[in-house]
């Protein structure tokens, strides 16, 4: 006989786990499958935590979760070969209760997070790769694991597989294959570096935390971005581009990250500093387009699985958060009808409909395809913008109003008045 549970979640990320602690606390018998080591051995993200989303799942996690730094200051920059157009908001108010964000490093939180869910009753079994879905009668009722015996019988199971998510085309949910117009490669490294230097050069005092979002010539001009955000005692750098644009330019996405790590305005940041750790994942960036079917007889999908990031905002964690959090809700009513079939499943879309998750996605659904056909934005534009203030900011004693024409001639010369109107409009009807 194979083992029960009443629900099987793969995958011991936000998403997943936010659903199994939520099951558990309700009295859920919940089995969750982690094919890492341990829960975020194997999960990636840029490194940012909202405290929002993720008090409704824990409340007052920030009192005890292994958080790096609170984020006070979030900075916009716009690369050139020898340049930065930048940009930044700093909040005190953001310093202290109840925050805002927090940079994070997976392998701590995730593990922290995992203790909350195996704490309230569920089972966490690591090292395991769930190979297929049980069927019977159309509807899932397991999985199969890769341990002898290891099939795990179920009344519902949560797909929190990640982007690369086979289960969930398994499931019928998603085509069959990768669409690389729908998913980034992101890299990203940790560098050692001494608390105070962090502080000293970003302009922080002493705890703070700031994040470096950076567009232009980070990414080669390619549609994607690249980050800096400050630990504790080290940096989290990275950088990801559309996978599409990387097999047309047959780039490796490592020396993207060397490239962003040599730009002068960046290797000053990180001088001195010390690798410790590589890591590299897909990120889903399809947008509201992308998202698959999210429910079937019994079986949800959350997360990155769900294709559920904002790729426009760089938002992910809490949009994981929150689909695992609506996903256990959505059990917990189809439990108490002793019904999980695809109808009393299908509330989860409409939550998420009704949530800032499917808002937000709707909201900016043609914005990827939008950059990927118009490059200029992420290569013209940003060195226009950079020499019109190499030229306004020389003091060469030319008078400002033939440096402004000098300005003018150049950038009509590069982008007709008529194109840069027509970029702006449409850019206002993509992001509005």
């Amino acid at each position: 006989m194979a083992e029960r549970f009443e629900v099987v979640v793969v995958g011991a990320g936000p998403a997943g786990l936010a659903a199994a602690l939520t099951l558990a606390r309700a009295g859920v018998e919940v089995i969750v499958f982690e094919r890492g080591e341990h829960p975020g051995s194997k999960n990636v993200m840029g490194g940012v935590l909202y405290r929002h989303p993720t008090e409704a799942v824990v409340p007052g996690f920030y009192h005890q979760a292994p958080l790096e730094r609170p984020v006070v200051e979030q900075r916009l920059w716009l690369l050139t070969g020898e340049a930065a157009l930048t940009l930044g908001y700093k909040d005190m108010v953001f310093a202290g209760e109840p925050f805002n964000a927090f940079t994070v490093l997976r392998a701590r939180f995730d593990r922290w997070l995992a203790d909350q869910a195996v704490a309230a009753g569920a089972l966490l079994i690591n090292e395991t790769v769930v190979e297929d879905l049980l069927w019977e009668n159309e509807r899932v009722v397991g999985v199969r694991t890769g341990r002898e015996g290891g099939d795990v019988r179920a009344e519902v199971v949560v797909l929190a597989e990640g982007a690369n998510s086979l289960l969930t085309q398994k499931a019928g949910l998603k085509p069959d294959g990768i669409n690389t117009n729908q998913l980034a490669v992101a890299v990203k490294e940790i560098i050692a570096l001494p608390r105070e230097k962090i502080e000293d050069r970003f302009n922080l005092e002493e705890g703070q935390g700031c994040t470096i979002e950076l567009l232009g010539e980070a990414t080669k001009g390619m549609l994607g971005t690249a980050f800096i955000y400050t630990n504790k005692d080290s940096l989290s750098v990275g950088v990801g581009v559309l996978l599409a644009s990387l097999v047309r330019r047959r780039l490796n996405p490592n020396d993207l990250l060397e490239h962003l790590k040599s730009h002068p305005m960046v290797r000053s940041l990180l001088a001195g500093g010390e690798s410790k750790e590589y890591q590299g994942h897909l990120i889903p960036e399809g947008g509201y387009q992308a998202v698959p079917k999210l429910y079937g007889n019994g079986v949800l999908v959350v997360g990155d699985a769900a294709m559920l990031v904002n790729g426009v905002h760089r938002e992910g964690s809490n949009l994981a958060l929150t689909s695992g959090l609506l996903a256990a809700r959505t059990i917990l009513a189809a439990r108490e009808k002793g019904d999980y079939s695809e109808a009393n499943l299908a509330p989860y879309r409409r939550a998420l409909e009704e949530s800032f998750v499917l808002k937000d996605l709707k909201k900016y659904q043609g914005a990827s395809f939008f950059f990927d056909q118009n490059p200029q934005f992420f290569t013209l534009y940003p060195g226009l913008l950079s020499r019109a203030a190499r030229e306004f900011l020389t003091v060469d004693n030319v008078p400002k109003r033939a440096k402004q024409k000098r300005i003018l001639r150049e950038i009509t010369a590069a982008r007709s008045r008529f194109q840069i109107a027509r970029d702006l409009y449409s850019l206002w009807r993509v992001m509005g």
